[in-house]
């Protein structure tokens, strides 16, 4: 993958077809345009001097030919340069979408959600609409050139002066766009982190306003606001210098074409008509050297979302490929043969035994090994500590040093994909989506009812008119923080992974409930590997055994009950 240049050619190439026809009916208008004031001076020399009826008819006939033809050039060419912007947009916000949502992650380190959103919106906009500057430019440049040839073939001098000028015209413009672009950089820079702070405030509101912080949030988002308005207004004055500039010079040229025409005809070089010719084309190449303008902004507005669409797609994946492993062979079932293991692959059935051995990543240091079926708890004195061990066991990063390994396979032989099918860590933070309790929670029938009991999502449902086909807005905003999170519970119980991990599952939800919850969860997931990561003594009382994590290190490891009675630092950091 190139860089921003890279990404604005292969939204052109992409859309090549449409490029091409928009361009052959652009050209097509602009010619349709250099033929009307020539027909006018035709028009002149040959029927009005002559007072020739016959003759004015027919050439107004032809210029009324001319004009149906370039009107349907320009409607379908407009058409065409349309879909090859929006077709092209399209493409780019889904290859961004894809690698968003790359299983090895790393797209959305150091950018907020509003960042990529609004890069996976205006941005894929902006260098989409590339392929209708592409179109527009190419179309102003055919009839540039037909104007300076009929320019030409009326007066030399006349010819050669369009020919002579219009590089230099549009080299100016090409040097004036430059500040365009650096400011237009900077303003979508700032836009994305104001819609990304925006984003962020929108979501967090509820807790917001539960810990008094509305004015902090609204000043900061204030400031965030005012630095994007500056920088839009930067740019909106550097857009505005730049057509000015631009269309003095061109007016001036302009100018200058009629007056050596005004000259030529004064002294009998060229006819009355060829001198209404002359001048018609001298005002019609207004047109193009003003859409030159155009595409000169288009473009340097496109290089600059380009570059950072290019910054997001080129943004290394957190977790490195497979150590040269393949993917799971399947058998024509789909599925690997049971017992089978090939380089990288994990077996079939997963036994959900996991070790780690000598990982070491972010302060944590750690020796660990968890039987098949067993359900262990962890207790961090740090939550940084027990954020590092989520993010290693699912994979969304990898040690610094050490192995972690499923069933004796390491975690980085497989493919991140792959390991989702078998590992599901629940992050304390889940959302829930638009749709209704039972969309969220993608249970099958025969499994719904049991994982809606285990996770007291029955209550949640009980308590709402149309029970699991009540709505659920965006985020679940239209739940409580315990319902949603009793929800999320319900979705990962319901996912039946060989191995789940759940961090902090039932911090929202009372302790009856987060009691009820324990014994559901211990019942539901009897056999199966499961690691909860939480300081509640109701869920760490079901556990087979509790770990203790203290300094990023095992610092003990008993039943809950024994630890609470023998060990002061996990009292503290369970009963505080």
């Amino acid at each position: 993958m190139g860089g921003g240049r890279e990404v604005l050619w292969r939204a052109v190439r992409g859309q090549r077809r449409d490029v091409l026809v928009g361009s052959l009916l652009g050209a097509g208008h602009q010619a349709g345009e250099v033929a009307v004031p020539v027909l006018i001076g035709v028009v002149i020399d040959q029927a009005v001097a002559s007072g020739d009826l016959t003759a004015l008819l027919g050439w107004l006939a032809a210029l009324a030919a001319v004009y149906v033809g370039l009107s349907f050039s320009f409607r379908y060419g407009a058409r065409a340069g349309e879909r090859a912007a929006e077709q092209a947009g399209h493409e780019l916000r889904l290859e961004l979408v894809r690698r968003v949502l790359d299983p090895r992650g790393g797209a959305e380190q150091g950018r907020l959600p509003g960042a990529l959103t609004t890069i996976a919106t205006e941005d894929a906009k902006r260098v989409g609409a590339v392929n209708m500057a592409a179109i527009m430019g190419i179309g102003a440049l055919f009839g540039v050139l037909v104007g300076a040839v009929v320019l030409l073939r009326i007066s030399l001098p006349l010819g050669l002066l369009v020919l002579l000028g219009t590089p230099l015209l549009l080299l100016a413009g090409h040097l004036l766009s430059k500040p365009l672009e650096r400011r237009s950089d900077a303003e979508q820079e700032r836009a994305a982190h104001a819609s990304g702070v925006a984003a962020d405030l929108v979501t967090g509101l509820r807790v917001l306003k539960g810990i008094g912080a509305e004015s902090a949030a609204v000043a900061r988002y204030q400031r965030t606001s005012r630095e994007s308005l500056v920088a839009t207004l930067r740019a909106a004055r550097a857009e505005a210098w730049q057509y000015g500039m631009v269309l003095a010079l061109t007016g001036g040229f302009i100018a200058v074409v009629a007056l050596i025409g005004g000259r030529l005809a004064l002294q009998g070089d060229i006819s009355l008509g060829q001198l209404v010719s002359a001048v018609g084309l001298a005002l019609f190449l207004l047109g193009p050297l003003e859409v030159f303008s155009w595409v000169n902004a288009e473009l340097a507005q496109g290089r600059a979302s380009a570059t950072r669409i290019a910054d997001v797609l080129t943004t290394p994946p957190a977790v490195a490929p497979r150590e040269g492993a393949e993917s799971r062979a399947g058998n024509s079932a789909g599925l690997p043969e049971a017992g089978a293991l090939s380089p990288g692959a994990l077996p079939h059935p997963v036994r959900g035994e996991l070790r780690l051995r000598g990982v070491r990543c972010d302060g944590l240091t750690l020796d660990l090994h968890v039987s098949p079926g067993e359900i262990l708890g962890v207790v961090a004195t740090d939550p940084a500590h027990a954020t590092t061990l989520l993010r290693c066991l699912g994979r969304q990063t990898d040690p610094d040093a050490g192995v972690i390994e499923l069933d004796g396979v390491p975690l980085t032989g497989v493919d991140p994909a792959d390991l989702r099918l078998e590992v599901l860590v629940a992050e304390h933070d889940a959302d829930l989506f638009e749709g209704t309790l039972r969309s969220n929670v993608a249970a099958s029938d025969g499994a719904l009812e049991r994982v809606l009991v285990a996770a007291g999502v029955d209550e949640v449902a009980r308590g709402l008119p149309l029970g699991v086909d009540a709505p659920v807005i965006e985020r679940g905003r239209s739940l409580s923080g315990g319902q949603r999170q009793r929800v999320a519970l319900a979705r990962a119980l319901a996912a039946d992974r060989a191995v789940l991990v759940l961090h902090d599952p039932t911090t929202a939800v009372d302790t009856v409930t987060e009691a009820r919850i324990a014994g559901g969860l211990r019942e539901i997931r009897q056999g199966r590997t499961t690691i909860v990561v939480t300081t509640s003594p109701a869920l760490l009382a079901i556990t087979d055994r509790v770990v203790l994590l203290d300094a990023g290190r095992v610092a003990d490891a008993a039943p809950h009950a024994d630890l609470v009675r023998r060990n002061a630092v996990y009292r503290g950091a369970v009963l505080a």
